[in-house]
């Protein structure tokens, strides 16, 4: 995985476990789970009865009298924090996938197009024919007219990585670029990362 997409599936995680969370100790406080089951929840645990609050009188007494600059404090760090999920939020609606791709070369032929996806399947499905390579996902990002291709290849354990790179960039890449002309199937557009694929031990009869 990239970077990116740690991060995001780090940033997912937490936000759903938060979410889940809140959630739960709401429900189980508009439904008295606690006192029908017969729970003890632990001592200060917020919201165990239908009637509860999650800041009572004395808490909002005690959050008023900090100062002046305590609710101007909350504010600035709740709105950075609401700019932050937002610009995250338009980063990832800003998924750069070309969509479709002209053929042709330069000047492309007008008219003739070909989605990204349907050149990754292609070139996913010839790059997983290779020796060496047990599976092989493609993704092509960016614009229409600078994509680039980003390829994940599984090796098997006996695959020399060197000579897997060169039949990638002889072969599927190759006949991709020639194919249709696009940047986005040249070596120098290309993002290729290698691992091993995991094998289940062989038990011994």
């Amino acid at each position: 995985m990239t970077p990116r997409t740690v991060l995001n599936r780090s940033l997912l995680t937490l936000a759903g476990l938060v979410l889940l969370g809140g959630g739960l100790l709401i429900l189980f406080a508009g439904l008295d789970v606690y006192r029908q089951h017969d729970l003890v929840p632990p001592v200060g645990w917020p919201l165990t009865t239908p009637h509860d609050v999650l800041l009572g009188s004395a808490d909002r007494a005690r959050w008023s009298s900090q100062g002046w600059w305590w609710w101007p404090a909350v504010i600035a760090a709740l709105t950075i924090v609401a700019l932050l999920a937002l610009w995250w939020l338009l980063a990832q609606l800003h998924r750069r996938h070309p969509g479709a791709l002209p053929v042709g070369g330069t000047p492309p032929q007008e008219g003739v197009e070909l989605r990204d996806h349907a050149l990754s399947d292609a070139i996913a499905a010839e790059t997983g024919a290779l020796p060496g390579v047990e599976h092989a996902t493609v993704h092509i990002t960016g614009r229409p007219a600078h994509p680039h291709t980003h390829i994940t290849l599984a090796l098997t354990p006996q695959a020399v990585p060197g000579a897997t790179l060169d039949n990638l960039y002889e072969g599927p890449l190759r006949t991709a670029h020639r194919s249709t002309g696009s940047p986005s199937t040249a070596p120098t557009h290309t993002d290729v990362r290698l691992h091993v694929a995991h094998h289940k031990p062989h038990r011994a009869q």
